[in-house]
């Protein structure tokens, strides 16, 4: 489609858009397959928040997943920007080659979207037997058709999709894991990288002249503020999105580390503040918290000389 100039413009049905002016979920559908259809090379999340800049974050993913899973869309990954390519949904691809059970099971896989399909409920729509069930989904990934992915919801799980879709966070687990296992590191990183750019804007508020509330205001920040200092810190090797932020923005609010507020245009705040009362010294030592000081001794099992908490917590 890149390589052809006379590029012919699909018409999709959408539904009219709400009557009160608002941008509905069916309207951003129409605009977005409209700038795609302009851009053949395809176009990035920047495109779309340039072409609609009042369209919130999770309104844009909500509505770029619906189309891929129905098929207007490839996804493709450029220098390490996901592009959007637009695709005729109406023009079916052809299965090369393939029999009517394959086709079958081709067409199950693809209304399956990126979420993917487990063999179990192939099997149950297709109404095929085990074996020659798996023969087909071995052919049709030796065609690069389709592929197996991992679901992190289960270790052992595998789920079916389209060769070309990128997985649902749903079953990758996004940006905190790393073939199936949690990246507890990376996320305390984050967690600790975070705090410390709210720390700094509170310090910075003390300075304010304009009074406690105008200081108070200094010292709040978005989450795409948040965003923004993390990716220039060049500390993550993925790419992270403003709704990742907020995920770790959320883990310092249940912590007690920040607070949260409802700005005037309905997007939230977060100031980093500090507990009134200082923690007691005992949980802040591995004594104070272990579970099983009570068989501690100098001749059991359990002593200080082979505590490995107690090691680290004085190094």
């Amino acid at each position: 489609m890149a390589g052809n100039e006379n590029t012919t413009t699909v018409q999709v049905k959408v539904e009219k858009p709400d009557e009160t002016g608002s941008t509905s979920t069916a309207e951003v559908e129409h605009r977005i397959i409209a700038l795609a259809q302009k851009i053949p090379k395809g176009i990035s999340d920047k495109d779309i928040q340039n072409e609609m800049p009042d369209l919130q974050p999770q309104q844009r993913a909500t509505v770029i997943n619906k189309l891929l899973a129905q098929g207007f869309f490839d996804l493709f990954n450029q220098k390490g920007t996901l592009l959007y390519k637009f695709k005729d949904p109406s023009k079916n691809q052809n299965v090369k080659g393939a029999d009517n059970e394959e086709k079958v099971v081709y067409r199950i896989i693809e209304e399956a979207g990126n979420k993917g399909i487990w063999i179990r409920d192939i099997r149950h729509k297709s109404n095929l037997i085990l074996t020659q069930l798996n023969k087909i989904l071995k052919n049709l990934e030796n065609k690069k058709l389709i592929k197996a992915v991992k679901s992190v919801s289960a270790s052992k799980k595998k789920v079916y999709m389209l060769y070309n879709l990128e997985p649902d966070r749903s079953v990758t687990g996004g940006a905190w894991y790393c073939d199936q296992d949690f990246e507890a590191e990376f996320v305390d990183v984050l967690n600790q990288q975070c705090y410390r750019f709210l720390l700094t804007k509170t310090e910075a508020a003390k300075e304010c002249k304009g009074g406690p509330i105008a200081a108070r205001n200094i010292s709040y920040a978005s989450s795409k503020d948040v965003w923004k200092y993390i990716n220039d810190l060049g500390i993550s090797k993925v790419q992270l999105s403003v709704e990742d932020m907020e995920t770790i923005l959320d883990t310092l609010l249940y912590d007690g580390k920040v607070e949260r507020s409802l700005s005037a245009e309905g997007n939230f705040l977060y100031r980093a503040i500090k507990s009134l009362l200082p923690p007691p010294g005992t949980v802040t030592m591995p004594c104070g918290v272990c579970p099983v000081s009570h068989f501690c001794n100098e001749i059991g099992s359990v002593n200080p000389r082979k505590c490995v908490y107690m090691k680290e917590w004085l190094e």
